[in-house]
């Protein structure tokens, strides 16, 4: 793929989240492919990511991820954004950084990097961690 093909197919994936369009944000993964929030084990496989994208729909009635930079670095796409969502919880909005390896048009690697802590308080979970074991 060329770099502009790359940030099509990655620009195609952020218009399906902020459409809520969960089908099609599951076909732009390879059927192999994994997404990886670096602070939990990485889904693989699309059924995988279809389990979760279940559980952040739940209650979710918008979500905008607001793309502040994007490029492609070493042939992965490089993206800074803001996510914003609204849920019975309120709104909250997360700092994220993702990279992703793309392949054949669909995303085979989707590594995501924010602050968990602020994400759950937006779904009014709390995280556990072994801190909070002991």
């Amino acid at each position: 793929m060329t770099d502009e093909e790359k940030l099509r197919t990655v620009r195609e994936m952020v218009g399906a989240w902020n459409a809520r369009d969960w089908d099609g944000i599951v076909s732009l993964f390879a059927p192999d492919g994994v997404l990886h929030s670096v602070m939990q084990a990485p889904l693989h496989g699309r059924a995988a990511i279809r389990s979760r994208l279940a559980l952040l729909a739940e209650g979710l009635t918008h979500l905008d991820l607001r793309i502040r930079a994007m490029g492609v670095i070493d042939g992965r796409v490089f993206l800074e954004r803001r996510d914003v969502f609204d849920n019975s919880h309120g709104r909250t909005e997360v700092p994220v950084v993702g990279v992703l390896t793309l392949q054949d048009g669909l995303v085979t690697e989707w590594l995501e990097y924010y602050d968990r802590a602020t994400l759950l308080a937006g779904f009014g979970r709390t995280p556990v961690t072994d801190f909070d074991a002991a």
